[in-house]
């Protein structure tokens, strides 16, 4: 989001891989810009570990390093990490949905996961961060909008030693502006391998298909005119 910096085939970056279909596509586009990508994930008491696993097998194919790291959220707030709120299953969408926050909201997780990798960043003298948060058709979380990235680069500006000696730490969000199909075929030209990607809010072997994730990782897939390599009976 800063003015670009010369990028060698030296340069850092820490990149925050999920697991999903847009970690892995900003992962390839950060790797295409000529960075050399480190990765970072969490366990943050989530109800699977299947996307973790995705992140780490994504990690492997990309030939890049990941770090993953365990932390906790004891005061939970959101259906993706308390047992006792049920995963909601999709009933809206369109622009209804985007005045709603769901209970798939996990409590300021942009902010936390930002933190955690621009203090790696910094550590390792990387000169960005990536992110693959995109703010259109999706759920409308408040931490996935260009004003939030915009004051968390303010952020890592002011607030780092990297910042006030002039060696800016960039926050990049390369698909902030696209929809999930943009994304799929974005990822697809880049080469990222859907098939070690995991977007279901459930575990299990299959994506339960009833869930917002699922919805809009099908009906992305769906516009972009690429079959999901996920789909049962492929």
């Amino acid at each position: 989001m800063n003015p670009k910096t010369r990028v060698t085939q030296k340069t850092r970056a820490v990149v925050l891989l999920s697991g999903g279909i847009d970690s892995a596509t900003a992962l390839y586009i950060a790797r295409r810009k000529g960075y050399q990508c480190d990765c970072l994930t969490f366990v943050y008491g989530q109800r699977h570990f299947r996307e973790v696993q995705c992140a780490r097998a994504l990690a492997r194919k990309a030939g890049c390093s990941i770090k993953v790291l365990t932390i906790a959220l004891p005061w939970k707030g959101s259906s993706l990490i308390d047992r006792k709120i049920p995963v909601p299953r999709n009933t809206l969408s369109g622009a209804l949905a985007q005045k709603m926050i769901p209970s798939t909201y996990v409590p300021a997780r942009n902010t936390i996961f930002l933190s955690f990798a621009l203090s790696y960043a910094e550590a390792i003298d990387a000169r960005a961060v990536f992110i693959g948060a995109h703010a259109q058709d999706y759920s409308g979380y408040p931490d996935c909008r260009i004003e939030f990235f915009r004051a968390f680069e303010k952020v890592a500006c002011t607030g780092t030693k990297a910042g006030a000696g002039q060696k800016r730490i960039r926050i990049e969000t390369p698909l902030l502006h696209l929809n999930k199909s943009r994304i799929i075929s974005m990822g697809r030209r880049a080469g990222v391998p859907f098939e070690l990607t995991w977007s279901c809010y459930r575990g299990g072997t299959y994506p339960c298909g009833s869930c917002e994730s699922c919805y809009y990782r099908a009906k992305g897939f769906r516009e972009a005119g690429v079959k999901d390599p996920l789909k049962r009976g492929r």
